[in-house]
């Protein structure tokens, strides 16, 4: 071994769990791979070789994080810190959901109120129970408005109406005074559907919007070829 080189063991001996199938060091196949360095900077496009080879003289690992990429997209770092930090962030978001009560949120409105405010509030509604918290919706009358107690009952029904599966009726409508209550809880199931349908839609919108740029930078680069 020469004065100056590293006493760490080869890239390709480092242990890797018999369930990770993220590629990294010798296991990346690709012959040319596009390379982020350590603090994020993009270092381009290169043959992998010469990725390995920034890799180790840095001490680090390189690790494909985009294999589906045009080239793949490789990443230098730590490899077993960052696996690590990710399992203490999975572990932590797991405590962190078990250990989450439902609050009691509580949505009000009038008899009167227009389909315009009432569709601003369910808004909020749907918001508290896609986080797990039960509603409280409640009418207010005032005045002569309490001789017409059923505007009130039908305003709830259009509440659960327009809210449909995703809430179960905890407790049914019931007067106290001038108020008018039910409170809603969550229906898991249809919560984690709209979960799951609401990241599907972020994630083309997302991926919508990267095409869009990609797209627009050929027709700069060609509007300053024909300048």
């Amino acid at each position: 071994m020469s004065p100056g080189a590293r006493p760490e063991r080869p890239q390709e001996e480092r242990p890797i769990s018999e369930k990770d199938t993220t590629r990294i060091n010798e296991r990346i196949r690709a012959r040319e791979v596009r390379v982020i360095g350590l603090e994020g900077e993009q270092l381009g496009d290169m043959t992998a070789d010469e990725a390995r080879r920034l890799a180790e003289e840095a001490g680090f690992d390189l690790v494909e994080v985009a294999p589906n990429g045009k080239p793949p997209v490789c990443r230098i770092m730590d490899y077993g810190k960052y696996k690590y930090e990710q399992k203490k962030k999975a572990a932590a978001g797991k405590a962190k959901g078990k250990g989450r009560t439902a609050t009691l949120k509580e949505v009000k409105m009038r008899p009167s109120t227009d389909d315009h405010d009432l569709q601003f509030k369910m808004k909020n509604a749907r918001r508290f129970l896609l986080e797990g918290d039960k509603v409280k919706v409640t009418v207010m009358f005032r005045g002569r408005e309490m001789a017409h107690r059923k505007n009130g009952y039908d305003k709830l029904d259009h509440v659960k109406q327009l809210l449909g599966t995703l809430v179960t009726v905890e407790a049914p409508p019931q007067m106290n005074g001038r108020f008018l209550s039910m409170v809603l809880v969550p229906n898991r199931e249809a919560v984690e559907a709209a979960r799951r349908a609401e990241q599907a839609a972020a994630r083309e919108a997302a991926q919508a919007a990267g095409q869009g740029g990609a797209a627009k930078a050929p027709a700069q680069g060609e509007s300053e070829a024909h300048a």
